[in-house]
């Protein structure tokens, strides 16, 4: 059973289409007398202001995953799947405090750029292929392979009408305009989003309290349902795994949050995109207090869900209409579509605007960053290193143009893949603790060396595949050893960074690399703003621990 849609459902989501087509399209378009250059179109000019880079942040990281699937986790483990949202928002204070200023003191383009000038053009070139393939195959393919598959479940719309539809809508803004349209549009895609998120999160509460509101429906959730409200598992936990109790806070969870959002280019771009570094950190500290409240539009809506369909008398009182398609634990990512047949007129038409654009705006941000590095580290660096402004902007156009054809052939194929979303995360959290590894010894410890940076990303491989244990039965060998995911990922960061220093010592003896970067404390003052901003981001990120520890 689809979700029924009426006529004003229809409008306010054309509506929204028109709305960020237009702003796309009317931000691109170029100047009187100006001709974009490389700056303009894989930077914004330089120009973005700390609202537009915290919005579009956020816009760039929520995508129908979070909706559909952390709504499904909510439903099937509880409050807990959060951690990926509330610990991320410390991790964005390191980030624009420890990471930006050398970033942007640098004048980077792209993160491969980073490590050319750390390293070596070698290094940079091998991590420009692996981010090009990430972003095409993985990114861009599993976004649209989960964006289309909410469509079909929530409208009908067969998966390959949705994966044409959604990479045309990104495309149609995204390619022209580059990263300033990308950006100025997400300011627009995060109010829909967050709006419509709110809308479900209410209509859910409000349902499970018989119509008493917000606060009575929460306080009945957490009645119905107090174990879906613990943070922190325990052993005996059936979820212990994939959120592995204490380390889920001093482990793993660090690994995956730091890579994405200290040096994933389709995230780190609009930073780079920044006025001035200050303007930068504060878009980062706007992003931090943003990812506070994402938890609430889309982990408690299916909380929520969880208790209404345990609940006989709401499920009667809702009627015989609510028993189709029910969400289960072995299919939780029923639940956030399964909500959506419960909104009034129009405000389905809101929520499913705020679903397609938490899918069109990472689609348009992946495709600007793979472009960006396509161009700027292969392109300009192999093929045309005296390629002017012209010919630069074609070739990113082209090259987005390119992989999204083939991250259309490839989205549809991801439906062979059983729970494909839990197969592409591991799959990247193999090889995020050897990039992690490299680049925080690249930043800030001067003896690191090229030899040393090589060898310890290509050993993290294995190191993380044995943590991961043979399969056949060679798990009861007492030479492996079988742990958690995210322990996996900590593990792994922690023996890479080792390999890294004794191959860097065994080269230098303890002398600084010719490459090391001088740190200062001056390089990481900031002001008293950001200073105030991320000591409230953390306390409330402690309180939220405190009140819902077990």
């Amino acid at each position: 059973m689809t979700t029924h849609f009426e006529f004003w459902d229809y409008f306010i989501f054309v509506a929204y289409a028109v709305l960020i087509l237009g702003v796309g399209l009317w931000v691109s378009r170029d100047k009187a007398g100006h001709q974009k250059n490389a700056e303009d179109y894989f930077l914004a000019s330089k120009s973005l202001p700390w609202w537009a880079i915290g919005a579009s942040l956020i816009a760039a990281n929520i995508s129908a995953e979070q909706f559909i699937g952390m709504s499904g986790s909510g439903f099937a483990l509880g409050l807990a799947i959060a951690s990926y949202e509330w610990m991320a928002a410390i991790t964005l204070i390191i980030v624009g405090k420890y990471f930006l200023p050398i970033f942007i003191e640098k004048g980077l383009y792209t993160i491969p750029e980073f490590v050319e000038k750390r390293f070596s053009t070698n290094l940079k070139t091998i991590l420009a292929v692996f981010w090009i393939g990430l972003y095409v195959f993985v990114n861009l393919a599993s976004v649209l392979y989960l964006g289309s598959l909410a469509l079909e479940t929530i409208m009908g719309i067969p998966m390959v009408y949705g994966v044409i539809g959604l990479s045309l809508f990104a495309a149609a803004y995204s390619l022209y305009g580059g990263l300033s349209a990308v950006a100025w549009t997400d300011v627009i895609q995060v109010i829909f989003l967050v709006l419509g998120g709110l809308v479900t999160t209410y209509i859910a509460l409000n349902t499970v309290s018989n119509g008493e509101g917000v606060i009575s429906g929460i306080k009945t959730v957490y009645e119905a349902a107090p174990e879906r409200f613990a943070m922190i598992f325990d052993k005996s936990n059936k979820y212990y795994d994939m959120l592995p109790g204490v380390g889920v806070l001093i482990g793993g969870m660090w690994v995956a949050n730091l890579y994405y959002w200290g040096f994933n280019q389709y995230i780190i771009q609009r930073t780079l995109a920044a006025k001035s570094l200050k303007e930068s950190q504060k878009g980062i500290l706007l992003a931090a207090f943003l990812k506070l409240i994402i938890p609430l539009i889309v982990v408690i809506p299916g909380i929520a869900a969880y208790v209404m369909i345990n609940d006989p008398e709401i499920m009667a009182r809702l009627g015989e209409s609510s028993l189709h398609n029910l969400p289960s634990l072995e299919q939780a990512d029923k639940a956030y579509p399964w909500l959506l047949q419960f909104l009034p007129t129009g405000m389905k038409g809101v929520a499913f605007a705020a679903l397609a654009a938490a899918i069109v705006s990472s689609l348009a941000s992946m495709l600007n960053s793979t472009s960006t590095i396509f161009t700027m580290d292969i392109y300009k660096q192999y093929i045309n290193p005296n390629a002017g402004d012209k010919a630069t902007v074609n070739v990113g156009r082209i090259s987005a143009a390119v992989a999204l054809v083939i991250a259309c052939i490839m989205a549809p194929l991801l439906g062979g893949i059983d729970q494909a979303f839990q197969f592409i995360q591991e799959y990247t959290g193999i090889v995020s603790p050897g990039i992690l590894a490299v680049f925080m010894l690249g930043l800030f410890w001067k003896k690191t060396t090229n030899k040393a940076a090589i060898v310890g990303a290509l050993s993290s491989i294995p190191i993380a595949l044995y943590f991961k244990v043979a399969p056949n039965g060679w798990s009861t060998n007492p030479f492996f050893v079988n742990v958690p995911f995210m322990d996996q990922m900590g593990y792994t960061l922690v023996l890479t960074m080792a390999v890294i220093a004794l191959v860097s010592f065994s080269q230098h003896k303890g002398v600084d690399d010719e490459k090391g970067i001088p740190i200062t404390k001056e390089l990481f003052k900031t002001t008293p703003l950001f200073n105030i901003g991320a000591f409230a981001v953390m306390i409330i990120v402690a309180a939220l621990y405190a009140a819902f520890w077990n």
